[in-house]
């Protein structure tokens, strides 16, 4: 473990330098700023405008994995670029769950983009507030993987019961304790009144059903940050590229959600997905907190990790669309005739 720290020291505090961190918060909150001002008018999102700001997003997780392999070499840039791709696998598994509150709310078109966006800072800042208690925990001992690992563990069974019993769409919102306890506290208007969370109502302020499905998101937002810091610690123990993958995999998702909202559907397999990647990269941290009491345990290197996580996420794509095909075909057409 000296060895593995000893070569682990310098390249951690180059690359969360504090004058990076300065830069990577400012550049962070003007693009958001500039997400609020596109979506400060209410308008349905078309599929160029939404497939644009994709290609955007997507191209800037690509332009600073190549500034970081010039910047601070090969084993940096694909630690980031491979926590890039498991938080983006996981950010997905997000989209479903923004698809069903943004129905069963009965959210308006015109302004299911700002929900979106809430529920982006919203996840940001709790990703941010996790990083940082992760960071403390590695920073009191090498214990803190055993931890994660298990939490990934325990998450990848969750995540695999769901999918096998087909559970994991099931969602009551009147029941979710925050929209509850909402609701006691402020009285609800029966309408949307377009992107407003509050308005002026018989003489006292009211919410609107807007800021009652922010809230739903923003507490779903905390199970999902449980998942995943733990998830891209055991890709990365440096801090910044863990704030880093989970930025750029969030910021896209506004206009991802709108590019995939009819393919997520078809995606039957991914939750499969999902709960085997938790389970390799909690086998991952177990295996890194072993070695570093038994220096003769192996580690799984970041490359193979790159490898396995893209192979499974092509697997259940695949095996998602075949099982898609093969629901619409017609039953008189799957059965052969004499």
């Amino acid at each position: 473990m000296p060895v593995h720290a000893a070569a682990s020291a310098s390249p951690v505090e180059s690359v969360g330098s504090t004058g990076l961190w300065v830069v990577s918060i400012a550049v962070l909150v003007a693009l958001l700023v500039a997400d609020f001002a596109v979506t400060r008018r209410p308008h349905e999102v078309s599929m160029r405008e939404a497939a644009g700001w994709s290609v955007f997003y997507l191209a800037l997780p690509v332009g600073f994995g190549v500034w970081l392999w010039s910047a601070f070499g090969t084993d940096r840039a694909v630690e980031f670029m491979t926590g890039f791709v498991v938080e983006k696998s996981l950010s997905v598994d997000n989209l479903f769950v923004f698809m069903l509150l943004l129905a069963a709310f009965a959210v308006p078109s015109d302004v299911q983009q700002r929900v979106l966006l809430y529920g982006i800072v919203g996840a940001l800042v709790l990703r941010g507030v996790f990083i940082a208690a992760g960071a403390a925990m590695l920073a009191a001992g090498t214990w803190a993987f055993l931890v994660f690992g298990l939490v990934l563990f325990a998450s990848a069974v969750k995540i695999l019961h769901e999918a096998m019993t087909g559970h994991g769409g099931e969602r009551d919102i009147s029941r979710m304790r925050s929209v509850r306890l909402l609701r006691r506290l402020m009285p609800v208007t029966d309408d949307y009144r377009g992107a407003r969370l509050t308005v002026r109502e018989h003489g006292r302020r009211a919410l609107t059903p807007l800021a009652v499905v922010v809230v739903a998101v923003f507490a779903t937002d905390v199970v999902f940050a449980v998942d995943s810091v733990p998830a891209v610690y055991g890709i990365t123990d440096d801090p910044y590229l863990v704030f880093a993958t989970n930025a750029f995999a969030l910021l896209g998702l506004r206009a991802l959600y709108f590019v995939l909202q009819s393919a997520l559907a078809k995606l039957v397999h991914l939750n499969h997905g999902l709960a085997i990647i938790l389970a390799f990269i909690g086998v991952k941290l177990v295996l890194h907190w072993a070695h570093g009491i038994w220096p003769g345990v192996p580690e799984i290197p970041t490359p193979l990790s790159l490898a396995v996580i893209i192979l499974v996420l092509a697997t259940v794509t695949l095996t998602s669309l075949r099982s898609r095909r093969r629901a619409d075909v017609p039953e008189d057409a799957a059965t052969p005739t004499d």
